[in-house]
């Protein structure tokens, strides 16, 4: 039986070579890149980093996209760790973390441009596309580009859920847990 799991070292020689480029929490390589090293090729090509300084998104944008869609795809061990690792520096409350999961687009913790971003994902990952009306909001507010990013975003962090999800990870014993 080929069970999709967390990989423990000693890895290959080129699977230690890519998580040597991976990012890692106080020195800690997270399950979800050991459970990605199960194939090299997916190491290199299956998720792109979008979490780089060079993103068109402010972090606090590009956290809501990963936060809400997560939370959608049920997968707390991801929406856990950005949670713990991200929320404070994207200025995110406690009220905001919480409506990623259970509250909607018009909750009143989001000013107007972050509950579009809350409506643009519930759209993407109920229908797979965005309705006209709430395509024409995000025309006038983001740029070709910023509209790109949101896009990818939601896409890699449906296969970043689908993996973890798939391989039945914990959550880190730093991160976040779901509101109730």
């Amino acid at each position: 039986m080929h069970v999709l799991a967390p990989l423990k070292p000693p890895y290959s020689r080129e699977a230690a070579e890519i998580l040597s480029g991976y990012p890692r929490q106080e020195g800690y390589l997270l399950t979800l890149f050991r459970t990605f090293a199960n194939s090299t090729r997916f190491l290199r090509k299956g998720v792109v980093n979008l979490l780089d300084k060079e993103s068109p998104l402010p972090l606090r944008q590009r956290e809501i996209v990963i936060l809400r869609t997560t939370a959608k795809r049920d997968c707390e061990y991801e929406w856990g760790v950005h949670v713990a690792i991200f929320a404070r520096a994207a200025g995110l409350t406690a009220d905001q973390i919480a409506a990623t999961r259970l509250g909607s687009a018009d909750a009143p913790c989001w000013p107007s441009n972050e509950g579009l971003l809350i409506a643009v994902v519930d759209e993407l990952c109920t229908d797979a596309r965005i309705a006209d009306a709430t395509l024409a909001k995000v025309q006038a507010t983001w740029t070709r580009e910023q509209q790109l990013e949101i896009l990818a975003l939601v896409g890699n962090y449906h296969t970043v859920s689908f993996v973890a999800n798939t391989a039945r990870l914990a959550p880190e014993g730093f991160a976040a847990r779901f509101p109730i």
